[in-house]
């Protein structure tokens, strides 16, 4: 009888980690729309990641993937699981956690999407502090001035600038992003300070490309608000670059003070404009909208918020 016990106890783990295993590659292919990008996403084989879906395929009986030789499309069947497979596959992982992660920390990857110059300059140290008691956890952090499509990237969170107009997406605000107009005394000394932001369309202005709106600077002064379309001497699409261009003496540039380090107090950046604010750029965290979310991602949301503002980003 034990034996008889231990062979059905066996046989209903096997078959358990199989659909398992077959909804998860099957919500990668749906959701990436191929079979190579599941498998990176999940990190296994191409060759493993289309048997699971076979696998699933004939223990449910229907096709759930359409497949040609361009792309990987989803059937009707395939429509109806994966609007539910996620959310399942989402609590048992939440479950999972609950019981693995009281006793030894989180486990496991987190995906994590960032511009490239916010995410150099903060994201990735907020990431260190966060992931330090936490040993065997995977971060994996994607650095990227594109709005990446989390679903198809398997992007758990995202660290993004602006507000942005996606509906899918839930989003908490971390704080705000204060820019300021910068040139560095050599380009002072041969072209003259502006007093006013009228008078930028007379400079060489650095242009960062990655803005909404890039060579349109609005300031504020009394509660007035005042804008100028400024003329482009370089175009950049990093505010790196274009700090990196002001420090050098090739003109005046608009970027965020984060970026900026120790360049005022050194003296190496001048600020300009003195009487003029600039609208605050917000600083969010966004994830996809109908998703459990693990509690990993729930606690660095939260980490997130709390670090944001003990670095003076809240």
């Amino acid at each position: 009888m034990a034996m008889v016990w231990n062979d059905l106890r066996h046989f209903v783990r096997n078959e358990f980690m199989d659909l398992i295993d077959g909804l998860r590659a099957f919500v990668a292919t749906a959701e990436t729309g191929s079979f190579t990008a599941a498998a990176d996403r999940l990190a296994i084989s191409n060759r493993l990641t289309s048997k699971y879906v076979a696998e699933l395929e004939a223990r449910l009986g229907v096709r759930l993937l359409s497949r040609t030789t361009r792309r990987v499309g989803v059937t009707a069947s395939g429509e109806a699981l994966l609007a539910r497979a996620p959310a399942l596959l989402d609590d048992l992982d939440e479950m999972l956690a609950e019981v693995t992660e009281d006793g030894r920390g989180f486990t496991g990857t987190l995906r994590i999407s960032a511009p490239v110059t916010f995410g150099e300059k903060y994201v990735q140290g907020m990431l260190a502090r966060f992931a330090a008691p936490h040993a065997d956890l995977v971060v994996d952090l994607r650095l990227t001035d594109a709005y990446v499509d989390l679903a198809s990237e398997g992007i758990d969170l995202a660290f993004r600038v602006g507000e942005g107009a996606v509906t899918s997406l839930k989003r908490r605000r971390l704080g705000a992003l204060r820019s300021c107009v910068v040139a560095s005394p050599d380009y002072l000394s041969r072209h003259g300070r502006p007093e006013r932001p009228d008078d930028l369309v007379a400079h060489a202005c650095i242009v960062d490309t990655n803005r909404s709106e890039p060579a349109h600077w609005a300031f504020t002064c009394d509660s007035v608000e005042t804008a100028v379309q400024v003329p482009s001497r370089f175009r950049v699409n990093s505010a790196q670059v274009a700090r990196d261009l002001a420090v050098a003496g090739h003109g005046i540039a608009f970027c965020p003070v984060f970026v900026l380090g120790d360049d005022l107090e050194t003296g190496r950046l001048e600020p300009l404009l003195p009487d003029y604010d600039s609208p605050r750029r917000a600083i969010s965290a966004v994830w996809l909208e109908g998703r459990t979310l693990p509690r990993k991602v729930r606690s660095l949301i939260d980490f997130a918020v709390e670090d944001a503002r003990a670095s003076g980003l809240g």
